[in-house]
């Protein structure tokens, strides 16, 4: 395999575009980038929660000091802005007559 050259990858990107659509191109990226996002933040998260985790000294057994709390679970947040995930809720309608 070689390298690519500038008529192969627009020839790639046709093929792209013919496959998706290009309406379909821009919510496609959106998304991408929306989990990079929440990939970099969790990433983030689990290296804080590492650091602050880690103690200077390890417990020694038999002291009869007790276990520590587990902490509450994490929420992933929606980016501000972020209407794509709240899709409005059609409530049932009772359309039998009593």
């Amino acid at each position: 395999m070689g390298r690519l050259g500038p008529t192969e990858i627009i020839l790639i990107l046709v093929v792209i575009i013919l496959l998706f659509g290009a309406k379909k191109l821009p919510d496609m990226a959106r998304s991408l980038g929306k989990s990079a996002r929440i990939l970099k933040s969790e990433a983030k998260a689990m290296k804080s929660d590492d650091q602050q985790s880690a103690p200077a000294d390890p417990p020694h057994p038999g002291t009869g000091t007790a276990a520590a709390p587990e902490p509450a679970p994490r929420t992933i947040q929606a980016a501000p802005g972020d209407v794509t995930s709240a899709r409005p809720v059609t409530e049932p309608s009772d359309t039998t007559k009593r």
